[in-house]
């Protein structure tokens, strides 16, 4: 039998959301504290009602500019809620949530 070759070729590109907050106040941070999604602002400055969905991507948090680890949050359409996590973060800090949708290009 003679060898058959097969060439799949998928492209995928990335969908990407995000919304912002600067803290007004310290944030005392515990497991199960909440940011709710009404909190932040979308990319075109205005008050976000929920996050997306993300059904096949993830999602990023970044404080002050640096990547937290994926397990110390979840992200659901109404709240960021802290995981595993104590401290506080301080007043005027910037939280961006990033929400990436990846999506199969025909």
């Amino acid at each position: 039998m003679a060898l058959s070759l097969i060439n799949i070729n998928v492209n995928v590109t990335g969908i990407s959301t995000r919304f912002f907050n600067v803290l007004a106040a310290t944030l005392p941070v515990v497991d199960g504290t909440t940011v709710l999604a009404s909190a932040f602002l979308d990319d075109s400055g205005n008050a976000a009602t929920a996050f997306p969905v993300v059904t096949n991507g993830y999602y990023n948090l970044y404080l002050n500019g640096v990547l937290q680890e994926g397990d110390s949050y979840t992200i659901t359409a109404t709240e960021l809620t802290f995981n595993g996590v104590t401290g506080s973060i301080p007043a005027r800090t910037p939280l961006i949530v990033e929400a990436v949708e990846l999506v199969t290009v025909v």
